[in-house]
């Protein structure tokens, strides 16, 4: 551990590239447990299917699996036109409605990183994550947290903090490593990619190549037509697996793409 924790800090006052290999990580940590009213608190409901709620959830998973299954995609990255849609809560929703399928495995990762919301959402308390493997500080298992509610599991990485050049991070060599090799690793699991919104920053823009596909998440009394369809003409139309309505007043269909 001491020599994992000094090269480490040998390849970040380096500069090099970051730690990402199984081989020269620790053993990612036995499942954290999420906190219910903490969960409640925040809307995520979805890994309690006896909440009507989450039928919603559920419907949106079947939309999103059925579609990633018959293009054989695994990433979708979890965006907004603007901020104050709901992305996150989608996301984190749809990644515990997935986590409560037997045969299904789900990473949730915040590539928010101006305004990365997964930790807090969630309720995870965590030093390591997302800028500490891409810093070379830390190896990519150490900064993944294997979470549960109840008997559900997923992993999870969250970005520890805002960063004021999220821009360069997006489009740096490092950041393609990253993905590669979470790709590689959890090759078994869909990805749930949550990131900036779209009129917000040019962020998920560039990490298009590194993903499969997109689930758009509007509001109602937040986003228009106009930023919508702004949104679908920046995007390839095929790789949207989904666009969500969130916020809406019918209470029997709160999301529907």
């Amino acid at each position: 551990m001491i020599d994992d924790i000094r090269k480490a800090a040998e390849r970040a006052r380096a500069g090099q590239a970051p730690i990402l290999h199984r081989e020269l990580a620790m053993p990612i940590s036995p499942a954290l447990q999420l906190d219910r009213a903490h969960l409640e608190s925040k809307r995520v409901i979805a890994h309690d299917s006896s909440d009507p709620r989450s039928g919603a959830f559920d419907m949106l998973r079947t939309f999103v699996l059925q579609t990633m299954d018959q293009r054989g995609w695994r990433v979708v990255a979890v965006t907004s036109p603007t901020a104050g849609c709901g992305k996150t809560l989608t996301a984190a929703n749809l990644a515990l409605s997935i986590a409560r399928l037997p045969e299904r495995s789900v990473f949730l990762l915040d590539l928010d990183l101006r305004r990365p919301q997964i930790a807090t959402t969630l309720g995870l308390k965590r030093d390591l994550g997302v800028l500490a493997v891409l810093q070379g500080k830390a190896p990519l298992p150490e900064a993944v947290t294997s979470i549960g509610v109840d008997r559900y599991r997923l992993d999870a990485m969250i970005a520890e903090q805002s960063v004021p050049n999220a821009s360069e991070w997006m489009a740096s060599s490092r950041m393609k490593a990253f993905l590669e090799t979470i790709r590689r690793d959890f090759s078994s699991h869909i990805i749930i990619v949550d990131t900036a919104p779209m009129l917000a920053a040019d962020d998920l823009l560039t990490l298009l190549p590194m993903i499969d596909c997109v689930l758009l998440v509007g509001a109602v009394g937040v986003s228009t037509i106009s930023d919508i369809e702004n949104c679908k003409r920046h995007l390839n139309g095929d790789n949207i697996v989904r666009v969500v309505l969130n916020k809406a007043r019918e209470t029997n269909r709160p999301y529907y793409g």
